[in-house]
């Protein structure tokens, strides 16, 4: 991280998380953030489901929730960016705060509640989206919805011919019962209208599913078999956690998912699981605790073709993609690795 960049993080910790949150935003917007550029070699492209990255380090959810800094994004250093989640209408999400930074522990706890401008608006943003980029977006439900599992078909089937791939996101923490929807029966029905609705659009783009840190070895097994069934393009593992174990910092008892540094061996551990589980059949993106280069190249050995990051930014700046994407270059080099899928799963064995 440049000194430039150093003391723009600095600053922005003088403010509320939120607050601070949209001015970042607003910065990248503003074209006053550093841009790394592509960041690609030989050895860092990557397929991912069908889709061709120009290296496997990805943006996750949350960051840009409702794809209003689509083309800065574009030049940052990402392989893929992942915008949303998004709702098919707008809602306000949980009371304020509802963000907090856990400095000691790099970490970072949320209780959001799927706040966004809703499918239409993102809709207009998505049809002005750069198309050199590869963009996906995380589906999610109304809070107040009548029938959630069919929230994640109609936003899907909106914004759907302006993707490159789409993310059902049924484990977030921050809505009420939206974890229930992890259920084999409930999984099965609700993905089977999401297909359904992907089958309408004018290209039949990857679908992945993004699951909670919290399961057991038997439900991480029904999840596994409910994707092969519904031939899904992938899982992402993993999203946020409710557990707050060895935590140090004055807010980590606010409620909420904690994300960043202390989800790292949690989330590692899942994703070694599923691709044991999976034998390597689905392709699988690691996300959880990724703040350097050798914790990516962890991911990727411990069965993920991708990775993804967020809660790291907030410590480390924009910059962090393209210098994990640079480092993970080199990593995969020194081991006598010609491409990342040469390295997927060589791992795995460490965290089960």
């Amino acid at each position: 991280m440049k000194l430039i960049e150093r003391l723009g993080v600095s600053a922005l910790h003088r403010f509320d998380p939120e607050a601070a949150h949209g001015l970042a935003l607003r910065a990248l917007r503003s074209g006053l953030a550093p841009l790394s550029g592509p960041v690609t070699s030989p050895r860092l492209k990557t397929d991912l489901a069908g889709m061709t990255l120009p290296n496997p380090v990805g943006l996750a959810a949350g960051f840009d929730k409702n794809a209003q800094a689509l083309a800065p994004l574009s030049r940052a250093g990402f392989g893929f960016i992942e915008v949303g989640a998004i709702t098919p209408r707008p809602q306000p999400g949980n009371p304020k705060p509802r963000l907090f930074r856990l400095t000691k522990d790099q970490g970072v706890i949320n209780r959001f509640g799927f706040n966004n401008d809703g499918m239409v608006a993102a809709e207009r943003l998505l049809s002005q989206r750069p198309q050199d980029a590869v963009i996906g977006l995380n589906l999610g439900a109304n809070k107040d919805s009548t029938d959630r599992a069919d929230d994640f078909a109609r936003v899907l089937a909106h914004c759907g011919q302006h993707l490159d791939f789409a993310t059902v996101n049924v484990s977030s923490p921050n809505t009420e019962k939206l974890r229930d929807l992890q259920g084999a029966a409930a999984l099965t029905a609700l993905l089977k209208g999401v297909m359904e609705a992907r089958n309408t659009l004018p290209k039949a783009i990857p679908i992945f599913l993004k699951i909670a840190p919290d399961l057991n070895h038997d439900e991480l097994a029904e999840i596994a078999e409910v994707a092969t069934t519904a031939n899904l393009s992938g899982i992402i593992a993993t999203n946020t956690t409710l557990s707050r174990d060895g935590l140090q910092s004055a807010d980590k008892d606010q409620a909420g998912g904690l994300s960043g540094q202390p989800l790292f061996e949690k989330s590692t551990r899942v994703l070694a699981q599923l691709s044991k589980l999976t034998d390597g059949e689905i392709p699988l993106v690691g996300v959880g605790g990724i703040g350097s280069a050798e914790q990516a190249y962890a991911k990727i050995r411990a069965g993920a073709s991708a990775v993804q990051l967020y809660s790291a930014m907030v410590y480390k700046g924009l910059s962090l993609a393209g210098d994990i994407a640079k480092g993970l270059d080199q990593l995969l080099a020194r081991d006598g690795f010609t491409t990342v899928d040469e390295a997927i799963g060589t791992g795995r064995d460490d965290w089960l």
